[in-house]
């Protein structure tokens, strides 16, 4: 999968996601979501940090 193609699944779930739900539950949501990849973040660049040391 490229880049175009992951960008346009990301979309298709996206609008899949928000027709099924109200604005206080995709605020949730999203809220969530942003948690989630930050802390993904975090781990992997504290991983990459041990790894290297």
């Amino acid at each position: 999968m490229n880049s175009c193609e992951l960008t346009a699944s990301i979309t298709a779930v996206a609008n899949s996601i928000a027709c099924k739900y109200s604005s206080k539950e995709l605020f949730l949501l999203a809220s969530i979501l942003v948690q989630l990849g930050d802390t993904l973040v975090t781990l992997a660049t504290h991983k990459d940090f041990c790894e290297k040391n």
